[in-house]
């Protein structure tokens, strides 16, 4: 299926069948810091499997008689795969729990913590991905792109899962903002516009994508029959060392966490993210969001929306991190190991080794 998204790379479709199931779909969670060992606080590692988040902890705060919101949870994990998280609950909870059995459910360690889980308290996630019908040929090209992604890594765009089933529920949004439909449910109304602030930050990505395009393959002279830019920009960002060309005015963020500021000194920084030191951010659109400036803001500014929401900035370019790959060339089956800082999507790393659309359910 054609994608409506652009990524780095040209290549022709790789052809593999990826199904999303506790088989072949594994998450483990990293926590972002180490648990203290003491406190109040239990902390439970735990597997689950073809339940979300939240139906496993109805089932645990149905066996504890207490209330969802008595637990603490770093992230949602998905349903279709095998995930291993982090909650938390009270420590006088702790007997209690050692009676629990679920053919779904099984807590594999506990320790103590000082304070509660909260969500985004997770530094990334470990993947495991068994993609089937693989030929030898695609095995290659596999391997290949995998070897480019570690050294270049790949865009941050929001994953499919982002927008639904039917993949459109940011048009529901875009008819609420302009008046044509009423939403009084005010937690599905902000899961909306969320979504809606993901499809713009898609659209404002795929265009940076399709301009870094252009610099990769022309030449500086050609470049000019292109963009009204000056000489001196086209050529500045012609040299920069990064297949994804920063331009003035971008808003950069300390690499994989750390304040924003605004490109400047763009050979500089152009040095800086190619040593991912830096990388570059897109606007999710809403209130009290920082915007690029100068020749970024001519480009940002096309995919800019009064949404009614807190507005801010997401990585546009993220480097996986421990990526492996392994061929079982007598199953026609390649495994595949990475990690991914939280919030970015796996099956978006499987599209830009496909360059087509990868779902894994639906």
């Amino acid at each position: 299926m054609k994608l409506d998204r652009l990524y780095p790379l040209s290549h022709a479709p790789v052809h593999f069948h990826f199904r999303q199931t506790p088989a072949d779909f594994v998450v483990t969670e990293i926590p972002l810091y180490e648990f203290s060992g003491e406190g109040e606080h239990l902390i439970l590692r735990v597997r689950k499997k073809a339940l979300t988040t939240w139906q496993m902890l109805e089932i645990l705060s149905s066996h504890l008689g207490i209330r969802v919101r008595d637990f603490g949870y770093a992230g949602l994990k998905d349903k279709d795969a095998m995930t291993i998280q982090y909650i938390s609950v009270h420590k006088k909870h702790e007997e209690a729990l050692k009676n629990f059995s679920h053919d779904q459910i099984k807590i594999l360690e506990t320790t103590y913590h000082n304070n509660k889980l909260r969500i985004g308290h997770l530094k990334g996630n470990r993947f495991f991905i068994r993609l089937k019908k693989v030929s030898p040929t695609d095995a290659t090209k596999i391997g290949s792109l995998l070897k480019w992604i570690a050294e270049n890594g790949m865009p941050n765009y929001f994953g499919w899962q982002r927008f639904g089933r039917e993949g459109d529920n940011y048009e529901t949004a875009r008819e609420i903002i302009e008046g044509k439909r009423k939403m009084r449910d005010r937690k599905k109304r902000d899961f909306l516009m969320s979504a809606y602030q993901s499809h713009l930050f898609n659209l404002w990505l795929s265009k940076r994508i399709e301009i870094s395009r252009l610099f990769d393959g022309l030449k500086p002279k050609e470049l000019k029959d292109v963009f009204v830019w000056n000489d001196e920009i086209i050529q500045a960002v012609h040299k920069e060392p990064h297949f994804f060309k920063l331009l003035p005015g971008d808003v950069l963020q300390h690499y994989p966490h750390g304040k924003l500021f605004i490109a400047e000194e763009l050979h500089e920084d152009a040095g800086r993210f190619k040593h991912r030191d830096v990388s570059p951010t897109g606007l999710l659109s809403g209130q009290k969001a920082k915007h690029a400036t100068g020749l970024a803001w001519e480009i940002e500014k096309e995919f800019v929306e009064e949404v009614p929401a807190q507005g801010g900035r997401r990585y546009a370019w993220i480097w996986p991190e421990g990526i492996e790959g392994h061929y079982k060339k007598e199953e026609w089956h390649y495994e595949l190991h990475f990690t991914l800082p939280k919030g970015s999507y796996a099956t978006v790393m499987l599209e830009m080794i496909a360059n087509r659309e990868v779902r894994g359910r639906g």
